[in-house]
């Protein structure tokens, strides 16, 4: 199971876009989780998310744990397609209940009423690459990888 979870090519390509992808989604999950970048904190965050957006708390949670964490598993290759999935299903909901109804583009000029989702369908897609080929180069997984298909045996002790 851990070797199917972390099998990956040798790609320095897919460690590229992971490590840009985690590190976006660090940002944000650090401003998020702890109020890094001028971000709000993790009360402050939860207090918007359940107050305002009206979201239940343990979707709260798990969205700014899925910055958060799935941006530092991104990172280093840390079970990256569990990383990317998370990352992936929060975009997908943030289309669907935040920025579908603002159209397509981003606010570029300011004379709309939010944000559209372009930059959300660029992620979900990164995130789909990486569920499919794994983590690449350079990464933790990679190295699972290879310890699940080598396992290192111990000598059988006699007594």
């Amino acid at each position: 199971m851990l070797r199917k979870l972390c099998t990956t090519a040798n790609s320095r390509s897919l460690a590229l876009l992971r490590v840009v992808l985690g590190g976006v989604f660090f940002a944000h999950g650090a401003q998020k989780m702890l109020g890094w970048f001028g971000g709000g904190g993790f009360s402050g965050t939860m207090s918007f998310l359940t107050d305002t957006m009206h979201i239940p708390a343990l979707f709260a949670f798990l969205a700014i744990a899925a910055e958060f964490f799935g941006g530092l598993g991104l990172i280093v290759g840390l079970f990256t397609r569990i990383a990317a999935f998370g990352i992936g299903v929060e975009m997908v909901v943030a289309v669907a209940l935040v920025h579908y109804p603002n159209g397509f583009f981003m606010n570029w000029s300011g004379n709309q009423k939010g944000e559209g989702f372009e930059y959300h369908l660029l992620a979900i897609a990164i995130c789909l690459f990486l569920m499919d080929r794994g983590a690449g180069a350079f990464s933790i997984d990679q190295s699972l990888a290879a310890s699940a298909r080598h396992p290192h045996h111990e000598p059988s002790r006699s007594v």
